[in-house]
């Protein structure tokens, strides 16, 4: 389907889905009646996001291994990796600030004035399991057959590195059938993807219907400073992204900025990143970026960058902490963002995420974890914006490396070119 009509018709199934979504919930008759109405908008959105899940793991695999196998050099995926977790570990660190900031500058719990809750009382996430121990175990698989069957990117990414590297060193001996057949296999997923995403505006449509069709409209007035001045850091977020990028990618970044346009919108509607993973592959691959470098720097990003995501914990944590007239000190709110650095790392493939990231820091700074509940009502808006911010933050890192791996291409084959010649001059003098 053509790029531009497949944007056009997903923002038309977002209006619709609102509109229906308002005139359903209006229907109900009661709360119980509208979580069954949206039980059926849900249906399919559950359909096309498993649809979506099916092409991930090949997609990710087949995508890395070839792109790995190219790598000639192999420093070249140290040198790369480097570069995407410093980039990572300074949005991180960006992100989380700005949520800071903002909480503090707007108070959005301030005047809440909240008896503190039951001590019994939780929110009945899962966060047990939750820990960095965990984290780092859980990153290398047992089996890549259930990694892939559980779409664990990381653990997808960890096997792709190593039969990444020794297919590369098949290929150093002549060897290229395995090579050509994931590259094949590449191609059919990416052929693949593009039957999916022909459901797309379907799957949107549903998604928001069901939202609204069981908290209404009003939850966006109740709600509507807390979402706004959230919003609001999202779009700082953006500016200072978008900025970053023009530093390094010139005017460019606009035209970048316009091929993401697709998959920005399909992350909003759906609040889900995975939904928007085949389309940002192909927006970074016609912006000029080499299927190598997106095929490796996107996963990881995956993982560790995600923008949107810090910012949310950062934001949510000191909103629970105002509801409840809890103040937190300059250095609680300093280590607060050192552990959301290093807690948040492990959010990849965790159902809720940034909630259950959430839930796991409220005890450590002895905040109340059934504040939780405040916010997770309206979770959906929150991770519809969070989660485009995700797909722009990761797009632009990748942008950024693969210009930077550029640059550093062109210097290695002008300084090749010079050695070559260097000899011919010689002779040439020797012989005048």
């Amino acid at each position: 389907m053509n790029t531009k009509k497949l944007t056009r018709y997903i923002g038309i199934a977002m209006v619709l889905g609102i509109v229906v979504g308002y005139f359903c919930h209006n229907y109900a008759q009661n709360q119980k009646e509208a979580v069954q109405i949206a039980s059926y908008f849900s249906l399919i959105t559950d359909i096309f996001l498993r649809m979506i899940k099916m092409i991930i793991a090949p997609l990710v695999f087949a995508t890395l291994v070839t792109g790995l196998a190219s790598m000639s050099d192999a420093s070249a995926v140290g040198r790369i990796g480097m570069r995407a977790m410093v980039w990572f570990i300074a949005a991180s660190a960006l992100s989380l600030l700005l949520g800071l900031a903002l909480v503090n500058i707007f108070q959005p719990g301030a005047h809440m004035n909240l008896a503190l809750p039951d001590a019994g009382l939780t929110s009945g996430l899962k966060t047990g399991d939750f820990t960095l121990k965990a984290f780092i175990t859980h990153v290398f698989p047992r089996s890549i057959a259930e990694a892939m069957a559980n779409n664990e990117i990381l653990q997808i990414l960890v096997f792709s590195l190593f039969f990444g590297a020794a297919l590369s060193f098949i290929r150093g001996k002549g060897h290229n059938t395995i090579y050509n057949l994931i590259d094949e296999l590449a191609k059919i997923m990416f052929r693949v993807t593009d039957y999916v995403m022909r459901f797309a505006p379907i799957g949107v449509f549903a998604a928001m219907a069901a939202a609204i069709t069981t908290e209404g409209l009003g939850v966006l007035v109740s709600y509507g400073k807390l979402i706004g001045e959230f919003y609001l850091g999202l779009a700082l977020l953006w500016v200072i992204l978008f900025a970053v990028g023009y530093l390094f990618l010139g005017k460019s970044t606009f035209r970048l900025g316009g091929l993401i346009k697709e998959p920005t919108l399909l992350a909003f509607s759906t609040a889900s990143s995975e939904s928007a993973y085949p389309k940002t592959i192909e927006a970074l691959t016609r912006f000029g970026v080499p299927k190598r470098i997106s095929g490796f720097v996107l996963p990881l990003g995956y993982s560790f960058n995600l923008d949107g995501s810090m910012m949310y914990q950062s934001f949510a944590v000191l909103f629970i902490a105002q509801a409840y007239n809890i103040q937190m000190s300059f250095t609680q709110q300093l280590t607060l963002l050192l552990v959301l650095m290093v807690t948040s790392k492990g959010m990849a493939g965790v159902a809720r995420a940034s909630l259950v990231v959430v839930a796991a820091t409220l005890p450590m700074f002895h905040l109340p974890e059934a504040g939780l509940l405040l916010i997770m009502g309206i979770d959906q808006f929150f991770d519809m914006g969070r989660t485009a911010t995700n797909v722009v933050g990761n797009s632009l890192a990748t942008a950024v490396i693969s210009k930077l791996e550029g640059k550093r291409e062109d210097a290695a084959d002008t300084a090749s070119a010079a050695a070559e010649d260097a000899p011919a001059g010689q002779a040439a003098s020797q012989n005048a």
